[in-house]
């Protein structure tokens, strides 16, 4: 069991297909594209060499300069502070640099099938992630109300525990279709995915997630209702995500984005930075050896972007923080688009006016957390009295809200993530500083766990984050609200051109806030790929007809279109 609240079905038959995140709106196998030996597509010799900007140095802009490099292009990649992105990994000053934390993106799912590509591609390890109730944590503790409640596996807390899960689950079956739709994904089966869908869509848009739970006869109870939001499933709490499109909460759970996650063993931030550095064995027009590093100046990318514009025979014009100017044939735009409203002078030109109104209205969750080093995993010792572990993974209704312990093993340093909180949550840690949320953290903690005394075994400061307070971010990922599926819609299909106006063309959105799957790395590779395929298609390059790319089966599998009157 990984969940604290599980997902509807069990799945007795382990040899199934493995689901992948392609979800319901663009059913599209991008896993099969990227494992396919004859390649994401080809540009006319003529277009070789010809340099494309990308903008933003995240997951998204680095995977989406290394296909473009592979096929032949130059790929200029801005970015106005750190390659990486929301894969953020930082160290603790004066430690053992093997201690790391994520401030950003930390565990995912085995469902991620084209993250996984990359983290396979650059070597990468990964191990389970120590998730409430999870196989790989040792125990949880729910702490709420002032009662709290040790467990190692679901059995084990109180009955009403187990009656908010199987309210989930009736949830989940009478009002999305649960069973069927998770079928059909794992099956790959396109046009029952898209019969279900397409009907939920139209039912579902304007509906909240708290909205859909109290629809359903069985979350009646307020009380259960209550406990859910505060325990959750998979990750833990989700009422931080009651007043979003309960669209965005099916698209996890149908996805089984939520379960089974693993982390990177060092540090996800080695993803983009090995893909910067990676030198392709297979690569179009450039000599052996060459990799995104080796295309720019001292191996660095350009800075931020202040400027964009159109300019003369529809080209892209980009004004960087060191004054200098150029101009493209095409553009990717890869960083959170919020930039495009405050950070960036840009030409209203630059997109039609409807994408515009989706960029504006894009709705973004506030996160915050904050970890500290010691000195050994001591959670792992037992309590004289009781015989369970002295300290556990925790779920609370206090300030810290979940409390995640990291380790490497029992003679060594570890980390202890205090807190990792969402919207309302981490904005009540904003005024505050790291030492200050480690005050407030321990003594939450504290109540939980009289008998433990945290302070003694910090060996570090605290390290901290609030992505709402990031000048680059503004937020930490896009959480749709009921009626948005028209804007996200809008956003994920830009990369399909043709269907805009000549003056329109040329500038391409992706990133995990372009996808339907925001919040999750796996968005960020999928929306790469598609705006890869813009590119190429732009510039006069087609794919290889035994594989074909998003954009040539799209109208097959275009997303549902919803009445606009």
């Amino acid at each position: 069991m990984t969940s604290t609240v599980p997902n509807a079905i069990e799945h007795a038959d382990e040899q199934q297909p493995p689901i992948t995140m392609f979800g319901p709106d663009f059913p599209y196998a991008y896993d099969d594209f990227l494992a396919h030996p004859a390649g994401l597509g080809q540009i006319p010799a003529t277009a070789h060499g010809t340099e494309v900007a990308v903008i933003g140095g995240g997951l998204s802009g680095v995977v989406a300069a290394y296909e473009l490099m592979k096929m032949g292009l130059k790929p200029v990649v801005y970015e106005a502070d750190r390659i990486g992105g929301r894969l953020r990994t930082v160290g603790f000053d004066g430690c053992d640099p093997s201690l790391t934390a994520e401030m950003g993106a930390m565990r995912f799912p085995p469902s991620s099938t084209a993250l996984q590509h990359y983290i396979d591609l650059v070597g990468l390890e990964t191990r389970a992630f120590p998730n409430p109730l999870a196989e790989a944590t040792p125990s949880t503790v729910v702490d709420l109300k002032g009662e709290s409640h040790y467990a190692e596996t679901l059995d084990d807390l109180p009955q009403v525990y187990r009656d908010v899960a199987e309210a989930w689950a009736k949830c989940l079956e009478e009002g999305a279709d649960f069973s069927d739709m998770n079928r059909a994904l794992r099956e790959r089966d396109v046009p029952r995915i898209r019969e279900i869908w397409a009907k939920l869509v139209e039912e579902l848009d304007n509906q909240t997630f708290y909205g859909f739970l109290c629809d359903s006869e069985a979350f009646k109870s307020f009380r259960h209702r209550e406990i859910f939001g505060q325990v959750g499933f998979g990750t833990g709490g989700w009422d931080t995500d009651f007043p979003n499109s309960i669209l965005e909460i099916l698209r996890v759970v149908y996805t089984e984005a939520d379960d089974h996650h693993r982390g990177i063993v060092g540090g996800s931030q080695q993803l983009p930075l090995r893909l910067w550095e990676r030198e392709p064995e297979k690569i179009v027009h450039w000599p052996h050896g060459t990799s995104l590093k080796s295309l720019h100046l001292d191996g660095e990318p350009r800075p931020a972007v202040t400027r964009l514009n159109r300019t003369a025979g529809n080209r892209i014009t980009v004004t960087d923080a060191d004054g200098d100017i150029r101009t493209y044939r095409a553009a990717i735009f890869t960083a959170q688009s919020w930039m495009l409203l405050s950070k960036i002078a840009c030409d209203d030109s630059l997109f039609p006016i409807d994408h515009w109104t989706a960029i504006e209205r894009t709705h973004y969750m506030e996160s915050s957390k904050l970890f500290v080093p010691v000195d050994r995993p001591f959670w792992l010792d037992k309590d004289e009295d009781t015989g369970r572990d002295v300290m556990s993974m925790t779920l609370t209704d206090r300030m810290t809200r979940g409390t995640y312990l990291l380790d490497d093993g029992p003679d060594r340093p570890a980390v202890i993530c205090l807190s990792y909180t969402w919207c309302d949550d981490s904005l009540k840690w904003l005024p505050l500083s790291a030492n200050e949320r480690m005050e407030v953290m321990l003594k939450s903690l504290g109540e939980i766990y009289p008998k433990v005394d945290i302070r003694k075994h910090v060996i570090g400061n605290p390290v901290t984050v609030s992505w709402e307070n990031e000048p680059y971010f503004m937020g930490a990922f896009k959480a749709n609200l009921p009626g948005h599926y028209r804007y996200q819609r809008r956003l994920f299909t830009h990369f399909m051109q043709e269907r805009l106006p000549e003056d329109k063309r040329g500038i391409f959105l992706a990133g995990d806030d372009i996808s339907w799957t925001a919040g999750w790395a796996e968005g960020a590779a999928q929306t790469a790929l598609n705006a890869v395929w813009g590119v190429m298609h732009h510039l006069g390059g087609e794919t290889d007809a035994t594989n074909p790319g998003p954009g040539d089966l799209f109208e097959e599998i275009a997303p549902v279109e919803l009445p606009e009157d």
